[in-house]
């Protein structure tokens, strides 16, 4: 293609066949099944947050594969929209299991939902296999009319 009209295709509708900044097939309606991410080696941070409220819309076994944290936030707090959802902290364990080391994981959940504990109390001990540690916390912070729960932590 010459370089006048790639330049054309380019800028006359921009964004499009991007997610996130990714090309994307446009032949499918699905942006999660057609991301061409390359695989390279996983990223070792401290803290990572578990991407939009903990909802399977955006978060898969691949995720916790390639981003390995020694702390993962679950914020989700909405039942309805299966936030946090199930599938995702599945997708932890099974994340978790494939990393060949046996790295200390500490989950924090924001909030204390019904879902996250069924799947505390249902997989406690292939939590324990992976050294995964659910942090549970009855602290509160108040801040001039507002309370809410927290949790410290330290590096």
């Amino acid at each position: 293609m010459p370089e006048d009209e790639l330049s054309r295709s380019s800028h006359g509708n921009p964004g499009k066949g991007l997610v996130n900044g990714i090309k994307t097939n446009p032949a499918s309606n699905s942006p999660k099944s057609s991301l061409s991410v390359p695989l390279g080696p996983p990223v070792y941070v401290d803290l990572a947050y578990i991407p939009n409220h903990c909802s399977g819309k955006n978060t898969d076994p691949e995720f916790f594969k390639r981003v390995r944290a020694s702390y993962y936030v679950v914020s989700g707090n909405d039942a309805a929209n299966g936030e946090p959802s199930r599938a995702v902290l599945d997708a932890l364990l099974e994340g978790k299991s494939q990393w060949g080391e046996n790295l200390q994981v500490t989950l924090i959940p924001t909030h204390d939902t019904e879902v996250t504990r069924e799947w505390y109390q249902q997989t406690h001990e292939k939590q324990q296999e992976l050294n995964i540690m659910v942090l549970a916390s009855s602290s509160t912070v108040v801040m001039q009319d507002e309370s809410f729960p927290a949790c410290k932590i330290e590096f």
